[in-house]
């Protein structure tokens, strides 16, 4: 097995972040959408589009994909990445990001008062939507504590 230069992913493991985050990311959108936009009209009045509830179920299970994800990524990415200085604002930001996410996921799961419920499910899409940006700018490294060092796109 040869060995990976720096925190850099092989091909394989890039491929599963894509997919689970993206598929993450799609079905928390989809929710969104169908929650405040397509809802119907029936016997009780205006109630949720009967597709609602699958892009939540299907958003639960990639966020159980993503917490193994963020396992894997401890392991073999931040630690290696954090020892070589590279990108360390922006791998923080999203670190903090799907920390965030994380808890607010989880509480949103278990809080039962309703205004509660609201106000943590605000902040948990409001900072879903943004922690697209954040995976591009470290992706691309656009933040670096240093200058001239982790800057290089997939370095």
């Amino acid at each position: 097995m040869a060995r990976v230069l720096g925190a850099r992913l092989p091909a394989g493991r890039r491929v599963l972040v894509y997919v689970v985050g993206s598929g993450l990311w799609l079905t928390a959108d989809l929710w969104l959408v169908f929650h405040y936009f397509p809802q119907r009209r029936g016997e009780l009045g205006i109630g949720p589009h009967p597709l609602e509830p699958w892009w939540m179920k299907f958003h639960g299970a990639f966020g159980f994909g993503a917490l193994w994800v963020l396992g894997l990524l401890w392991g073999v990415h931040v630690v290696e990445g954090w020892a070589l200085r590279k990108r360390r604002l922006s791998g923080a930001v999203l670190l903090v990001t799907l920390g965030l996410l994380t808890v607010t996921g989880y509480l949103l799961y278990y809080v039962g008062d309703e205004q509660a419920r609201e106000v943590i499910g605000t902040v948990h899409w409001a900072v879903g939507l943004a922690c697209l940006v954040v995976f591009v700018v470290h992706r691309f490294a656009l933040w670096s504590l240093r200058r001239g060092r982790g800057g290089a796109p997939g370095g």
